[in-house]
């Protein structure tokens, strides 16, 4: 196998994608709902809390089966925690949109609920 530096495809499989990003953030927020730690949903879903929190920031991909025993944990469904993916049109993923991986990153770092209601109302405003 070729070291690692010589392989293009390598550096293109580092980044984080912003689907993951989006899922991750639905588990993290479900999570939260059902005030269970990332112990606990690790426990229940056969991985250890390090993989439940690269899965929260999207650093790491779900499987489908995965995705399934953590939807089972947290009382949810996969779909759910898939959400929805396309735009009105249909026709690209909403989440490619220019900078929705760093706002939706912004808003998940305030920790204050307030202050995240009060960015959620300005963002609700600005859309027109």
């Amino acid at each position: 196998m070729a070291p690692h530096y010589l392989c293009p495809q390598a550096d293109m499989n580092d980044a984080v994608d912003p689907v993951d990003i989006a899922i991750g953030g639905r588990i993290r927020t479900r999570r939260e709902e059902l005030r269970i730690t990332q112990a606990q949903l690790a426990a229940g879903a056969g991985v250890t809390f390090q993989q439940i929190q690269k899965y929260e920031r999207g650093v790491n991909r779900v499987s489908a089966a995965r995705l399934l025993q953590i939807a089972s944990v947290l009382k949810s469904t996969g779909a759910a925690l898939l959400g929805e993916l396309e735009t009105a049109e249909g026709d690209e993923l909403a989440l490619a949109a220019p900078g929705v991986a760093e706002l939706l990153a912004a808003f998940r770092g305030i920790k204050d609920a307030a202050q995240r209601d009060a960015l959620l109302t300005v963002a609700k405003g600005l859309r027109g």
